[in-house]
């Protein structure tokens, strides 16, 4: 087993509007102890933020209607400049990456993921 997988304590913001990798995603992590918050959109994730406080780390799909991922980070960065996120997407990172600044920080996890990658990939961004 490679490192501690238990999200005990730890709140997680997961913003997708895919229903079936939002569900997956959820029942996987809070399978591992996470509090998940769920959330269709960037805007529905700004309320959830609003309404249920702060957060440990933000999993946010990169393309979404209403609002984008890399829009949704520079309106939390902009509250809690430290946040810890992690993007996923079908597309490439660098597609998107360009459209934020090179001083900004975030783990990225390709779709599709399975299970294994994504409780490895918070796991590992939330000890960074």
């Amino acid at each position: 087993k490679a490192g501690d997988t238990t999200g005990q304590g730890r709140r997680v913001l997961l913003v997708e509007d895919e229903d079936a990798v939002r569900a997956f995603a959820s029942r996987a992590l809070a399978n591992r102890g996470y509090e998940v918050l769920a959330a269709a959109s960037g805007v529905e994730a700004l309320e959830l933020i609003e309404r249920e406080g702060k957060v440990d780390l933000v999993i946010s799909d990169v393309v979404m209607p209403e609002m984008d991922g890399p829009t949704l980070l520079r309106e939390l960065r902009s509250r809690e400049p430290g946040l810890k996120v992690i993007f996923i997407s079908g597309y490439a990172e660098e597609a998107f990456a360009r459209n934020l600044p090179p001083s900004e920080h975030f783990s990225f996890l390709p779709k599709p993921f399975s299970l294994k990658q994504l409780v490895a990939a918070v796991s590992e961004t939330l000890r960074a």
